[in-house]
């Protein structure tokens, strides 16, 4: 995340032609340990003509693109950040990391959907240089449904109540428990283990989860 450059006051003693004179006077505001000011101030020129405070960005919105607890628009390939008030809004910034969702820590358990952030020209970034570092944005819908919710039939991650199906080729793919999904649920992932040993008795597939517990203990529905 890039810095914006702080705020320095300079103030100089000049001779000349025998008269000193004195120029500086620091913002009434104060200046923060990082460079930034403190506060809201206002100062005077030369000819004490009044000089208004520096307009400041909204606190939460646009500081940082999609930073944790922002908001996005509508769309998972085409996004725009927007106020979490507004009525674009969508969904919010769960956790926000740099690189790529492979090599980088898991979203939370309950993320409805990843947004894939371009390291060239989105929307809107940072400080307005049109470049935002690569990363990704775990994102949670302000409204239900909630796809990534235990049963719910999507999100990134399957977890602990999530139900699935067989997809012939030997692997399994998520659907809803309540049979709303395109797929009938044949499975639900009842425990999260270490080791497939630890899974209960009845337990009829296994189900990689990845993280401390990875293999996802199911029984047939």
């Amino acid at each position: 995340m890039r810095e914006r450059s702080g705020v320095g006051v300079v103030c100089g003693l000049l001779v000349l032609l025998g008269a000193w004179l004195t120029g500086c006077q620091s913002p009434s505001g104060g200046v923060a340990e990082d460079g930034r000011l403190g506060g809201p101030a206002t100062g005077t020129t030369g000819d004490n003509t009044p000089v208004p405070p520096a307009p400041t960005r909204p606190s939460g919105y646009g500081a940082v693109f999609l930073a944790v607890g922002e908001c996005s628009s509508f769309g998972t390939t085409s996004f725009t950040e927007v106020p979490c008030t507004g009525e674009r809004a969508a969904a919010r910034v769960t956790a926000r990391h740099e690189g790529t969702v492979r090599d980088g820590p898991r979203c939370p358990e309950v993320t409805d959907f990843v947004l894939h952030i371009s390291e060239q020209r989105p929307a809107s970034d940072e400080d307005g240089d049109g470049a935002v570092p690569q990363g990704y944005a775990c994102m949670r819908n302000l409204q239900p449904p909630h796809p990534g919710d235990p049963g719910g039939g999507g999100g990134p991650r399957t977890i602990v109540g999530d139900c699935v199906y067989g997809s012939g080729d030997g692997q399994v793919r998520e659907t809803a428990c309540d049979g709303t999904g395109r797929r009938e649920p044949q499975f639900k992932v009842v425990r999260a283990v270490t080791e497939r040993a630890d899974c209960p008795g009845p337990t009829a597939l296994y189900v990689r989860l990845g993280g401390k517990r990875p293999v996802g203990c199911a029984r047939p529905l």
